[in-house]
C-alpha cells in the first residue's frame, strides 16, 4: 500500500452559496466513502485564521514561515490505497465533489515512520 496526499489551494474553491454547500455534503459524501473502502488516512482543511509559526532547531517560535510555504491553505486528503490509478480516482471523486481540481502526490516510504 502507498500513501497519497489529494490537496487543492483555497483559491482553487470559487463555488459560493448554494454551490459551495452542495460541494461540502458532496465531498463528505466521498470522505465516507473513502472511510467505507478502508482507505482513508486523515484529512481536513489547514485554518487560514492561525497564523503559522516555525520552531528552529533550539526550540524558539519564530513568527515566520518558509518562503515556499507562506501560503500554504486549503484542503486535503491522505488515503492509502494500492495503485496510482486508485488515488488518481479518489482524486477525481474529491474533484467532482469539491469543484476544482486536485493535486496528488505520493508520500515517501520510511521504514520508521
Amino acid at each position: 500500500m502507498t500513501t497519497y496526499l489529494i490537496s487543492f489551494p483555497s483559491a482553487a474553491m470559487t463555488a459560493t452559496g448554494t454551490e459551495l454547500q452542495a460541494a461540502s455534503e458532496d465531498s463528505h459524501a466521498v470522505v465516507r466513502a473513502a472511510k467505507a473502502a478502508g482507505v482513508w488516512v486523515f484529512g481536513g482543511g489547514i485554518d487560514g485564521s492561525v497564523p503559522p509559526v516555525m520552531v528552529d532547531g533550539t526550540g524558539t517560535v519564530l513568527e515566520a514561515t518558509y518562503t515556499e510555504t507562506r501560503h500554504l491553505d486549503g484542503g486535503f486528503a491522505v488515503l492509502e490505497v494500492a495503485t496510482r490509478e486508485e488515488a488518481l480516482e479518489w482524486a477525481r471523486k474529491l474533484a467532482a465533489a469539491c469543484r476544482c481540481a486536485q493535486e496528488v502526490r505520493v508520500f515517501g516510504e520510511d521504514a520508521e515512520s
